[in-house]
């Protein structure tokens, strides 16, 4: 059952499921929160409250959104703020999963929100401020095909494009990956959709990319190894990191994985995230378990 959460600015779509201490999926552009269909449930049986969001102008979140500076635009700033209520509505501190887009977001909830935000996981994150490396598409097939794709796609505004470039964003594809395609279609073809889709290009990560110093939580930054979106996925990853405050981030990259590393590799992808929190945020788990409905819940850590 989808669950509405009205927010200051319009009402936002998601699906609230486990119990234990809270972990917000947050998607990407162009995407709906049924991205998160595989890795959520992995989540849920190792211990934690999932909510699993529409970004604003996604999926089943209401249109029209007007962005903090008034611009006809979808930003990291703004998803931010949409984060910072969604948490602040269902109990926080919460641990944020934020894919591209939201990554950045994650960012920005964190360093402005640090008490409601335990810890952010980004994954394949547009968080630093990007340049197009024309030396490297020349040379690099994989990350010319996806910024030709990118770019024809917000040029021309064709959906078909943004197929094209999902099929080079998915290295291999999930038993599934024809039917949720056909779901992410039938959801930007619905009046309103693709507009909005439109609206997160005409930002950049620029917010995102300033707050990195302001972070005062862990941060795990995972990143798959053949993603279309930079010319060294490594070397993007590690430059976020080294933006935080040393001690607090750490790079996990998954050998195969694009850009959707969490749909294409979900066990993998859950397992890193585990992990992460169990050996970096223990006390945050350990009293989250303890305010779900005042008593204390096994952690149960582990991926079958």
């Amino acid at each position: 059952m989808t669950e509405f959460v009205n927010l200051s600015g319009g009402r936002i779509a998601c699906d609230v499921i486990g119990t234990g201490p809270l972990i917000v999926l947050s998607h990407g552009m162009g995407e709906h929160r049924q991205v998160y269909r595989r890795l959520a449930p992995l989540l849920v049986a190792a211990g934690y409250r999932v909510v699993n969001m529409d970004i604003r102008g996604h999926g089943e979140s209401s249109l029209d959104w007007v962005s903090e500076t008034g611009k006809a635009a979808i930003s990291r700033t703004d998803i931010a703020g949409d984060l910072i209520e969604v948490i602040a509505h269902f109990g926080g501190p919460a641990v944020i999963v934020g894919h591209s887009i939201s990554g950045g977001a994650a960012t920005i909830a964190a360093a402005t929100a640090p008490e409601l935000v335990a810890g952010i996981v980004e994954l394949g994150p547009f968080t630093l401020t990007q340049h197009t490396d024309v030396p490297a598409m020349l040379r690099d097939r994989r990350y010319r095909r996806g910024m030709v794709r990118l770019g024809l796609l917000f040029t021309l505004r064709n959906p078909r494009l943004w197929f094209r470039y999902l099929d080079i964003a998915y290295p291999t594809k999930p038993d599934d990956y024809r039917e949720y395609m056909a779901g992410v279609a039938a959801v930007l073809n619905e009046p309103g959709r693709m507009a909005e889709f439109m609206k997160t290009g005409a930002t950049t990560p620029a917010d995102a990319h300033a707050q990195l110093p302001n972070i005062a939580c862990p941060a795990l930054v995972i990143m798959g190894t053949l993603d279309p979106d930079f010319p060294d996925p490594r070397v993007e990853a590690e430059a976020i990191v080294r933006a935080i405050p040393p001690g607090l981030g750490r790079v996990a990259m998954l050998d195969g994985a694009g850009h959707y590393p969490h749909g294409q590799m979900p066990s993998a992808t859950a397992e890193l995230i585990l992990e992460f929190l169990s050996a970096r945020l223990p006390g945050w788990a350990e009293r989250g378990h303890r305010a779900e409905d005042g008593r204390q819940v096994g952690h149960g850590h582990r991926v079958g």
